[in-house]
């Protein structure tokens, strides 16, 4: 046996006998070569064979812990809404009044933390565009945005093998705007629209408050869209737009595979029904490589490609756009009718901001903070909350979904939480008409500390007490 499977040997007999508990640290390369008398490298190799075997994890410049149990994904159900209806869910009032609250810790919101982003890079874009040109920093933008943020925009498209052109793209206060704009361009009040479920729901509030009827098809965790019943909805209804998210759909971080997605276009264009994707989360792949956006396979000139700045580089600067294809002309009035334009100083300084730093860096540094995120939010849960307790495997987001044991009621969890002052999104929330009772998001989006696994060992207590 060769040294590295020895200690490997030692390392997991520990794990079995309980001695190295899920979650906490191994020895340290360095103890693991000095307290065995072997080579550092013998040691590196030990516990990569623990990793490989899934009974270790890495964590960067932390070494490597005991993984957890993992939670069984949260089981699958279908979609009750099956014929055309409104959105009827009081519960979506909920939201604002929580994100009024300035005292919680915040995992409701699918943000990154402040510290996880380029907040002094940032800081000096905005500085020099105010001390280089006021002038065009405090004047009103072009409807369409401003043309240095657009073609860094197409530019980005390009590298990830999408074909956008500079003339289409538009700027917009966030992605929700965007998709605000793209279906009061494509849908009249009372025409359908087809969504996922579970979805965000914010989608669900912008198809309310345009006097929309909604269809929902599955998103399957760790699937995707459940492309199979989209061809039958379509089949049955006449549906004039979709609003999907492929590309790590919130709440459930779920990957719609590239096959899926050729079919989804295919079926639309095949039915005429407009498909509007929002892909703000396309770039926070946890695996590194990011996935394409529908645009890649968009053969029919039938989609509407939203996006924003939001979830990797600045929440707070409002920045989105939208890659309008054939309405980009009705799209450019909407925007000019609804709000003339999009601020100019955002805008120049995160046109700024891309031309002088390496984004893809950034990137790489935050989806290992939120892979990381994920895994200890899996483990405090395998440790703190009640048995049965179910957890989504995201494969990049901000999300992570939970269904809790039978019995369980997210509401009651949800106000238990929140008198103590810690924020958590209700499963009712992601439906068109309150489903998902048992079930609630958490963020992955804050740095661990021992606060959050606090909070987390505190959310599970309160779970146990909301089993009825």
């Amino acid at each position: 046996m060769l040294l590295y499977e020895r200690l490997a040997g030692e390392l997991r007999k520990q794990i079995a006998q309980g001695a190295l508990h899920a979650g906490e640290r191994l020895p340290s390369i360095r103890q693991l070569a000095n307290g065995h008398g072997v080579s550092a490298a013998t040691a590196v190799q030990a516990c990569l064979q623990l990793e490989r075997e899934g009974l270790a994890v890495a964590r960067p410049r932390s070494g490597y812990f005991v993984r957890a149990t993992a939670p069984q994904p949260p089981a699958t159900r279908p979609a009750r809404r099956s014929v055309p209806g409104t959105v009827s869910n009081p519960a979506l009032q909920d939201v604002l009044d929580m994100l009024a609250r300035s005292d919680l810790l915040p995992l409701h919101s699918a943000t990154p933390a402040p510290a996880l982003l380029p907040q002094s890079a940032l800081t000096a874009s905005l500085a020099r565009c105010l001390r280089h040109d006021a002038s065009a920093a405090l004047d009103y933008a072009p409807p369409q945005g401003h043309l240095a943020l657009r073609r860094q925009i197409a530019q980005r498209y390009a590298q990830i093998g999408a074909g956008v052109a500079l003339d289409e793209i538009v700027i917009t206060a966030g992605a929700m705007e965007a998709i605000n704009l793209a279906l009061r361009t494509v849908t009249a009040p009372g025409d359908v629209v087809l969504v996922e479920t579970p979805t965000y729901h914010g989608i669900l509030q912008t198809v309310a408050a345009l006097q929309l009827k909604v269809l929902e098809v599955p998103n399957l965790s760790g699937q995707g869209i459940d492309v199979v019943r989209l061809e039958q909805l379509l089949q049955r209804n006449a549906v004039r737009a979709a609003v999907v998210v492929p590309n790590f759909n919130n709440p459930l971080g779920s990957l719609t595979s590239d096959v899926a997605k050729q079919a989804l276009l295919e079926s639309c264009a095949r039915h005429g029904t407009v498909v509007i994707e929002d892909d703000i989360y396309g770039d926070l792949a946890w695996s590194g490589q990011r996935p394409s956006p529908l645009r890649r396979w968009d053969r029919h000139g039938n989609v509407i490609s939203c996006g924003s700045f939001s979830k990797t580089l600045a929440p707070g600067l409002r920045v989105g756009w939208l890659a309008g294809n054939q309405w980009t002309d009705a799209l450019v009035r909407a925007k000019y009718f609804s709000t003339v334009g999009s601020a100019s100083l955002p805008q120049l300084a995160l046109a700024d901001y891309l031309q002088r730093h390496d984004q893809e860096r950034h990137l790489r540094r935050l989806r290992r903070m939120l892979a990381d995120n994920g895994q200890r939010l899996h483990e405090a849960i395998a440790r703190h909350w009640p048995a049965g307790t179910r957890a989504s495997e995201p494969q990049g987001g901000l999300s992570l979904w939970l269904q809790l044991p039978p019995g369980g009621d997210g509401r009651v969890l949800f106000e238990a939480a929140l008198a103590k002052r810690i924020g958590t999104s209700p499963g009712v929330l992601f439906s068109s008409r309150g489903d998902y009772v048992d079930c609630l998001r958490l963020s992955c989006g804050l740095p661990w500390d021992e606060r959050l696994d606090r909070a987390l060992k505190q959310l599970g207590q309160l779970a146990a007490a909301a089993i009825r």
